[in-house]
């Protein structure tokens, strides 16, 4: 699980401790000691009529909390349980679910459920709302003791009851819970052509890439037919990761920009030499849970041309935030940059738009299920370039490649439309093979 900390749709940060200086701290002005007046004028109200005494910490951490939350989604105070689920996303495990949640106006809603988990296993999706725990209410409730109810001892049960949009009834789904194990980088090898699925970006998932392809070309003997890349519902992680990443399939060039608030505040990362595939047709699969981290490795090989990306659009995070040590047990999480694609493209808001658009059609709910963005978070950043997708997402002609339903793909054995279309079309990029033509009889 994660508080809004680390919500999926928001892990992509420079996660580099730094100490909160004099010097780093923006120069506050005349007005801003007025509006600080205004501030303890009605923290000394609070303190002297509310009808129960308020601690100190609780104020002063509500006041901060606030004022963060008026900047944009990402921005947040981080306590020590932070630091804790911080920990968990990039190296540790718990028990629990699987589930990346976070709270809209008092409900929690799910960002993505973790693969090969009980929660992924139940069929709990991106956008769904838990509205009770073991039969127990939790709308209002602190997100973290939602958390808490969710996770809990191996093998002990535990009962959700689900609302998803597009459906009529709640949803009552009972699980065991289990140790989650961090697994970033699974590879297998299908027809030849090696697939390597990306669940987060923590600290291993670099080198975790490298080692599957080298797995992978030694399972077969011989270098894959081309890669499938999988960042579906893969919400992103360190920014280090995500460039080592997209490093292992580039061989020169900027893979990603940060820009801050002056101008001349930009960073570029490049790809060192060496292509780890050789060249290998790669196709990059994403969905509107491929976030941040996701759409770095995503927008930089689409633009290098050296991936076809396909499913649909990504979710649209294009924000940095750095990590502000306050003391030992809190900081300060603090959007400091966008991020740019090579071509200088900000995903912020738009995403990323896939090459080839194709439908996860053995979802059975994906024409009802309501997608969930960047864009659907209040106060998230503004793309100055005012990407509009209406046109391309209202498009209601079928395309006669994507008229099967969920049940006749699962009546012919596909439970995932997208990894098969990908696996075909990889089979269509490789080289024919090179066939010796026999001389015309009497010519030498």
């Amino acid at each position: 699980m994660s508080r809004p900390l680390l919500q999926v749709t928001a892990a992509v940060s420079a996660l580099a401790l730094v100490p909160l200086a004099t010097g780093a701290m923006a120069q506050v002005d005349t007005n801003s000691y007025r509006e600080l007046d205004v501030f303890m004028d009605v923290y000394n109200q609070v303190k002297s009529q509310y009808v129960d005494t308020v601690d100190n910490k609780v104020l002063v951490k509500g006041a901060i909390q606030g004022m963060l939350a008026a900047l944009d989604p990402h921005s947040s105070y981080v306590d020590a349980l932070d630091f804790e689920n911080l920990r968990i996303q990039t190296e540790g495990n718990y028990g629990g679910l699987g589930l990346t949640v976070t709270q809209e106006d008092g409900a929690v809603k799910v960002i993505a459920p973790t693969e090969d988990t009980p929660a992924f296993r139940a069929g709990i999706k991106s956008g769904d709302y838990i509205t009770h725990i073991n039969g127990q209410l939790i709308f209002g409730e602190a997100l973290d003791k939602a958390i808490e109810g969710m996770r809990g001892e191996p093998g002990t049960k535990v009962t959700l009851t689900i609302v998803r949009p597009g459906r009529d009834k709640p949803l009552e789904l009972t699980m065991a819970r289990e140790i989650i194990i961090q697994k970033p980088v699974k590879w297998e090898v299908k027809d030849g052509i090696g697939i390597v699925n990306i669940n987060t970006f923590s600290a291993s998932t670099g080198a975790d890439t490298r080692a599957a392809i080298v797995a992978i070309e030694k399972s077969l003997g011989r270098r894959p037919t081309g890669y499938i890349v999988d960042l579906r519902s893969n919400g992103g992680g360190l920014l280090n990761q995500a460039i080592e990443v997209s490093d292992a399939f580039l061989e020169r060039g900027e893979i990603v920009s940060q820009r801050g608030r002056a101008r001349t505040d930009i960073e570029r990362y490049y790809a060192r030499p060496g292509d780890l595939t050789k060249g290998a047709p790669i196709i990059v699969l994403v969905d509107a849970g491929t976030a941040s981290a996701s759409e770095i490795v995503a927008g930089a090989l689409q633009d290098h041309h050296r991936a076809i990306v396909m499913g649909e659009r990504t979710f649209g995070k294009g924000s940095v935030q750095t990590l502000l040590q306050l003391g030992e047990s809190n900081a300060l999480r603090l959007t400091t940059a966008r991020y740019y694609t090579p071509s200088g493209k900000s995903v912020q808001e738009g995403g990323i738009e896939p090459d080839l658009i194709v439908p996860q059609l053995s979802d059975p709910d994906y024409k009802t299920r309501p997608v969930f963005r960047e864009a659907d978070l209040r106060r998230h950043l503004i793309n100055e370039a005012k990407v509009d997708n209406k046109a391309l997402e209202e498009d209601d002609k079928t395309d006669p490649r994507f008229a099967a339903t969920a049940e006749q793909l699962e009546k012919q054995g596909v439970k995932d439309f997208q990894l098969q279309y990908a696996l075909k079309t990889i089979g269509r990029l490789a080289p024919a093979p090179q066939v010796a033509q026999a001389r015309p009889a009497g010519k030498r």
